[in-house]
C-alpha cells in the first residue's frame, strides 16, 4: 500500500512539474517596418518607434533577452504561428476574427483612424453620395482596411497597400482621393510635406492594439501584461509615449 501511495504521490509531483509555467527569459517579437512613429529605421539602420521603446522596457522588466525580428504585415499572423517570432507587437488592433487565432495581452494604447488628401479636396467621408465614386487608400489587413470594407465598398473604391509611404505617393499622384490611416502614422508620414490636410472628423476603432502571441502560450501573456501594467504605473510607458506623441494615446 505504501509503494502504490508513494507511486501515486510521484505521479502527482510529476504531473505537476509539467504544468507549472513556463518562464520566459528568451523571446522574438516581431514587426512591421517602417510604420512610424511605431516601429522604423533610422537613417543608420537603428530600429526604434514608440512600440520597440516601449518591448525594450518589457523585455527589461521581464528580465529576457528579446531578438527583434522585422515581419511584413500579410505574414504576421502566418509567421506567429509557424513559430518564427514569439510574439507580434506592430500596432495589431483586438478584432473577433485574429481573437480566434491568437492569444491578445490586454490592449496598451488606441489611436483613431484619420482621414488625409491633398489641400482642395473638402470631401466629408460621412457624406456617402459626395463620397460616391472616390479612391480610398488603406493598409491592407489592418483595422481602417475593415472599416472601409464594411461601411464603404459600395460606394468608394478601395486600394490596398503594404505600407503607408506607398500610400501617400499614391496620393501625391493623385491616383488617390484620400487615405485613411491611423492618426499618427498619417501625421507623420506627411510632416513636412505640402499640400495635405486632414479631413472630415476622426474615427475611434476597435478595442485597442494589444501583443499577439499564440494561444498556447498563456503564460508569456501572463509575464506580458504584468510587465505592461508596471511600465504603465512606473511612469516608464507615459515617458516614452511622450517621446513620439503630444497627446495620451493609453489605455
Amino acid at each position: 500500500m505504501k509503494k502504490l501511495i508513494v507511486a501515486a504521490s510521484c505521479a502527482l509531483a510529476l504531473v505537476a512539474g509539467t504544468v507549472q509555467a513556463k518562464e520566459w527569459k528568451n523571446i522574438r517579437i516581431a514587426f512591421d517596418v517602417p510604420y512610424e512613429p511605431f516601429e522604423y529605421k533610422t537613417p543608420d539602420g537603428e530600429l526604434t518607434g514608440f512600440e520597440v521603446e516601449l518591448a525594450e522596457a518589457m523585455c527589461k522588466e521581464m528580465d529576457a533577452q528579446c531578438d527583434f525580428v522585422i515581419q511584413a504585415w500579410d505574414g504576421m499572423i502566418p509567421g506567429l504561428l509557424a513559430r518564427k517570432f514569439d510574439a507580434i507587437m506592430s500596432s495589431m488592433s483586438i478584432t473577433e476574427e485574429r481573437a480566434a487565432k491568437v492569444l491578445f495581452s490586454e490592449p496598451y494604447y488606441i489611436t483613431p483612424g484619420a482621414w488625409f488628401a491633398k489641400t482642395g479636396e473638402t470631401t466629408d467621408p460621412t457624406d456617402t453620395d459626395a463620397m460616391q465614386g472616390k479612391v480610398v487608400g488603406v493598409q491592407r489587413g489592418t483595422t481602417m482596411d475593415n472599416y472601409v470594407t464594411e461601411n464603404m465598398s459600395d460606394v468608394v473604391d478601395i486600394k490596398r497597400y503594404t505600407t503607408a509611404d506607398d500610400m501617400v505617393l499614391d496620393l501625391e499622384g493623385e491616383r488617390l482621393d484620400m487615405i485613411f490611416v491611423d492618426y499618427p502614422v498619417g501625421e507623420q508620414v506627411l510632416e513636412g510635406r505640402e499640400g495635405f490636410h486632414e479631413i472630415g472628423e476622426p474615427v475611434k476603432l476597435g478595442e485597442g492594439v494589444a501583443v499577439a502571441m499564440r494561444k498556447r502560450d498563456e503564460d508569456l501573456a501572463k509575464q506580458i501584461n504584468e510587465a505592461l501594467d508596471t511600465l504603465k504605473n512606473d511612469g516608464t510607458y507615459d515617458e516614452i509615449m511622450n517621446k513620439y506623441f503630444s497627446y495620451d494615446i493609453k489605455m
